[in-house]
């Protein structure tokens, strides 16, 4: 019950936050796209979602195949439906953010989560 509920509730927080900033690569993809490429913050939030698409399926298909055993299928499962819900919402949401507001909160994003792995303690 702990994991279902856990998952749940990052996936939300995951979805929500990757459909307003993008995900994964998009911590380098979306500044690229706007302040390489010109283009604007939604457009290169939404770019970057669609490219991260086709890198999770690589990257999971190469751990699958060299059967690393590092995916947590479990948790894959309760978070994917938290995720894949706020994503789907978040998407909405970000079309009614003005594009300079969704620069600012992709920016405060990069600096709380910046400064927390570099203050935090290794495991």
């Amino acid at each position: 019950m702990k994991i279902l509920l856990i998952g749940l509730l990052v996936g939300g927080a995951a979805g929500l936050i990757g459909a307003l900033c993008g995900v994964g690569g998009g911590i380098l993809m979306v500044p690229a796209f706007a302040m390489i490429l010109g283009m604007g913050q939604k457009h290169a939030v939404a770019t970057s979602l669609a490219v991260v698409v086709v890198t999770a399926a690589a990257g999971t298909a190469n751990h699958i195949a060299t059967k690393s055993g590092f995916i947590d299928w479990k948790l894959v499962a309760c978070t994917a439906v938290g995720a894949a819900v706020a994503a789907w919402y978040g998407t909405d949401l970000m079309k009614a953010v003005s594009n300079q507001n969704l620069t600012r909160i992709f920016g405060v994003l990069l600096v709380l989560v910046g400064v927390r792995m570099l203050t935090m303690k290794a495991a």
